[in-house]
């Protein structure tokens, strides 16, 4: 008798311990890690945890960094490359880490080319973007097999300037390879323009391609872009007047902006920049920020042509919305509010594209979501 009792103890001791799972066990949700601006209340790159019902775990401080505020990924997800935002005698830095669960281990520090990086994004050969903002020119580094930095390549200077306060130089704010190929556009709000150039492998060096540059609408100020799953149109997020530019790629891989659309109500009137744009896998929507509004812009995209009409603007509950994004099942939206500190998730309507709000967790200066 006495061990029977012994037996049924131990079972309602372990019954108990898998009543008691943590919440992101049992709902199978996603891992991601946060860029931040580390100059008040912050010290590095965070990870989060987002359950299926919307709900977020802060697991706490992944590294430590100075002012990590764009991240990406390596193709095979072992490592996290982040750029350090800052100038110290006119560059900033990148950095590779290994990781490790929740944690993130530096494994090298390079140049980033110029000053104040803020934007890094990788393709699938390893080679390495910098969009260095006040440098105003792109830098090229690589990563190996083992999650080192190359030195620094090569770099890209832009030269010319827009017409508004902003635009007294080149700003390099984006740069992305096109559909993981060799192509690069890089999104310019100083000189107002996408710059369009090639990566030479056999040399490792950037050099411009065909049609050199294409320009936006006077002040309009191009920030980020968003590529069509299609792959023949690209949206561009402008964040001084506050539109997105639907852009042609044509068959002899030449560009032209067709329209642009405000990211507004009619009735607001009020200040406002825009920063961040994507595109669902679908192709039938695309989402933009706006910072002085506080709100996701939801356009529906016209299958046939690609052109948008924004049909809600929905409220990010907080201010600043430097950076969203999707959930990797793209069922959730996340946007983070840098101004009041907190990140907001959306359920995210796969007919309609609208979106309605489920929770919200505080987050120090968030700067860039990123899945993982």
């Amino acid at each position: 008798m006495k061990q029977i009792l012994i037996l049924l103890s131990i079972i309602s001791f372990l019954g108990c311990g898998s009543v008691h799972k943590p919440k992101s066990e049992m709902n199978q949700g996603f891992a991601f890690f946060l860029g931040t601006y580390t100059d008040e209340g912050s010290h590095g790159i965070y990870s989060y945890y987002l359950n299926q019902d919307g709900s977020m775990v802060k697991r706490g401080l992944a590294a430590k960094s100075e002012n990590p505020s764009f991240l990406c990924l390596s193709t095979d997800k072992l490592y996290l490359v982040a750029v350090n935002e800052t100038d110290k005698n006119g560059l900033g830095t990148v950095e590779s880490y290994l990781i490790n669960g929740d944690s993130l281990s530096l494994l090298s520090t390079r140049s980033s080319g110029g000053a104040h990086p803020c934007f890094v994004t990788i393709n699938s050969k390893g080679y390495i973007l910098t969009a260095n903002y006040t440098g105003g020119n792109l830098g090229l580094l690589k990563l190996d097999e083992n999650g080192q930095l190359s030195d620094l390549l090569d770099t890209e200077q832009h030269y010319g300037q827009g017409t508004t306060q902003r635009q007294k130089a080149p700003h390099v704010h984006s740069a992305w390879f096109e559909s993981n190929s060799d192509n690069i556009i890089s999104v310019d709000l100083g000189t107002n323009e996408l710059w369009f150039s090639k990566l030479e492998t056999e040399i490792d060096k950037i050099r411009h391609r065909g049609q050199e540059k294409l320009k936006m609408a006077d002040g309009a100020g191009p920030r980020h872009l968003a590529m069509h799953p299609d792959k023949k149109w690209i949206y561009v997020v402008n964040e001084l007047n506050c539109t997105v530019s639907h852009v042609l790629k044509s068959k002899n891989n030449n560009y032209s902006v067709l329209e642009s659309y405000s990211t507004l109500p009619e009735d607001f009137s009020g200040s406002n920049t825009c920063a961040d744009i994507h595109v669902t896998s679908d192709g039938k929507f695309v989402y933009a920020s706006n910072r002085g509004h506080n709100s996701i812009a939801v356009f529906s995209v016209n299958p046939s042509d690609g052109t948008l009409t924004l049909i809600a603007n929905e409220s990010a509950r907080g201010k600043n919305p430097r950076n969203f994004a999707l959930s990797p099942d793209e069922k959730l939206l996340l946007v983070a509010n840098q101004t009041t500190n907190n990140i907001v998730s959306f359920k995210r309507d796969r007919d309609t594209g609208l979106l309605s709000f489920l929770s919200e967790i505080e987050a120090p200066k968030p700067v860039c979501i990123l899945f993982r």
